[in-house]
């Protein structure tokens, strides 16, 4: 598989399958991220996927995949870092804000950020006609937001905390974007550095949510646990896809494609939650989904 992936970089087939994983990935993580909303404390809901992925990962990183390189070393505790920073904002916003406002906001603010990134970490460079899509897709992203904010009961008194905590949120999503694009392309074999990521990456929150798991009723561990597991399988598949992506082709694109889980979120929250979704939505929800098309069909003639 890891050699079927290396003949794909840089290839009019890899740019196609990067396509699919990118939008892939944004499914999977309009998902997991309401997961991570659901009726248990957002910082144990966390943590139970963390250590679920942690612990599957384990043997695949100590038996199964090559192990990294010397020089990957560093670069693991780089993004533990990283993924740290970007674990405690993303907790701080979903226990201040409603997600279907909080949730917008973070994903919007990625992607503007991760283009810049990758212009200066990998010299990758929209065209106008690209800038254009992000413009659309961001104004299709922050509407949303907006269009939630005025309508939501609940969080209110907490809304502007949770509103700054879902740009510094954003803010660590472009990161770690951009740092684990270089991270997977560093290495041999990418799935060295996805086993080995999750192993180290799950330990982070279960250590720092010890005090919270006293207060949790004996009655919740085994459904949170549960929980858990699926959101460790959709995390594995949706990391996982939007990292191949990056390294099969441009990083930018694929961090906007990615942003159309903010569609994929809408959606959830009226099929699953029962959330209506009205006019204005579904046009907010098309601007997003129109934003990426641009941004893909730009590309493609921009070269």
């Amino acid at each position: 598989m890891s050699q079927f992936i290396a003949s794909l970089e840089g290839t009019p087939a890899g740019h196609d399958a990067a396509l699919v994983l990118a939008l892939m990935a944004a499914l999977l993580h309009a998902l997991f991220g309401a997961l991570q909303k659901g009726r248990h404390d957002p910082w144990l809901s966390r943590a139970a996927i963390d250590v679920s992925y942690g612990v599957i990962a384990a043997p695949f990183a100590l038996f199964v995949v090559p192990w990294p390189e010397p020089h990957m070393w560093p670069i693991f505790a780089g993004a533990f870092v990283i993924h740290a920073g970007y674990k405690l904002a993303q907790a701080m916003t979903y226990t201040r804000g409603a997600y279907t406002v909080v949730y917008p906001v973070v994903r919007g603010t990625g992607p503007l950020f991760a283009v810049i990134g990758a212009g200066l970490i990998f010299g990758e460079h929209f065209n106008a006609g690209q800038w254009a899509g992000v413009a659309v897709l961001l104004a299709g992203i922050y509407g949303l937001a907006l269009y939630n904010l005025r309508t939501i009961t609940v969080n209110r008194d907490t809304m502007l905390p949770a509103l700054g905590f879902a740009v510094l949120t954003g803010g660590f999503v472009a990161l770690y974007t951009t740092y684990d694009a270089y991270g997977i392309r560093a290495t041999a074999d990418p799935f060295t550095f996805l086993a080995w990521f999750f192993f180290i990456d799950g330990w982070f929150m279960p250590a720092v949510t010890v005090r919270r798991w006293r207060h949790l009723p004996s009655s919740e561990i085994v459904p949170l646990l549960k929980r858990g597991v699926i959101g460790a399988f959709v995390a594995y598949f949706s990391f996982g896809a939007i990292m191949l992506a990056t390294r099969l082709d441009k990083v930018g694109e694929a961090a906007v494609l990615r942003e159309t889980s903010t569609v994929f979120a809408a959606l959830i929250g009226w099929l699953v939650l029962g959330e209506k979704v009205g006019p204005r939505r579904t046009a907010l929800m098309a601007l997003i989904a129109v934003g990426a098309v641009i941004v893909e069909v730009a590309g493609s003639y921009g070269g």
